[in-house]
């Protein structure tokens, strides 16, 4: 589904990645760990083309993507959790942010209002819609992030610090919906509990490479 082949990418004239290798195949429930600053956003942001590598190649769902046009088509099967919620939200309300991803990929209104309500009641925020989306708690606002993306019904999800200043109890809440599912997904954490509670294989990023980790 996905295949970076060879990637390098330098912020000013630190190298943050050095010719990176990272595959995903369907089903795969990836963890990638590593110190701040190690590349593990980055990394994410290149599969996404928010950000462009110096070199290598980025292969996704079969097809080389270079330009904004390939990017732009595979935003709507992968789902991009960001780091900070306030990346995520932009609208007034929780139901407009939750249906702008189903309405831009064709949904109708009443389509779209039952996809934010099955959503919702999924991650426990039934009743949400109405709420102001900057009046929201840290911990809703991440909730509600997440739902703008679940609500996409993406093929692939990419969660970056998916409990970040989350409670006991909603990181838990998250962590079982991730281990209830069928997604194939890229889990960015520093929490390791979390990332052996809900992955399969894991990934460090460390002084620009990645390696797999085992015995942990």
């Amino acid at each position: 589904m996905i295949q970076l082949n060879n990637i390098n990418f330098k912020y000013n004239s630190r190298l943050i990645l050095n010719r990176v290798n990272f595959t995903v195949e369907a089903g795969d429930r990836i963890g990638l760990v590593g110190p701040n600053g190690s590349g593990k956003t980055t990394l994410c942001q290149i599969i996404m083309g928010l950000v462009k590598p110096q070199s290598g190649e980025v292969k996704i769902f079969g097809k080389e993507r270079t330009s904004e046009a390939d990017f732009a088509e595979i935003r709507g099967r992968i789902g991009y959790l960001f780091q900070d919620s306030d990346d995520q939200l932009f609208c007034p309300t929780v139901l407009e942010d939750i249906a702008f991803g189903p309405l831009n990929l064709g949904k109708s209104i009443r389509e779209a209002r039952v996809i934010v309500s099955t959503t919702l009641d999924s991650l426990n925020l039934g009743g949400y819609e109405q709420r102001i989306t900057y009046q929201l708690s840290g911990g809703e606002k991440r909730l509600v992030s997440l739902a703008t993306v679940l609500a996409m019904e993406p093929e692939v999800l990419i969660l970056d610090e998916p409990t970040n200043g989350l409670d006991e109890e909603t990181s838990d809440r998250i962590t079982d919906l991730l281990n209830r599912s069928s997604f194939t997904y890229i889990l960015i954490s520093h929490d390791m509990q979390l990332v052996r509670r809900t992955t399969q294989k894991i990934f460090q990023l460390k002084r620009g490479e990645i390696s797999r980790m085992t015995g942990i």
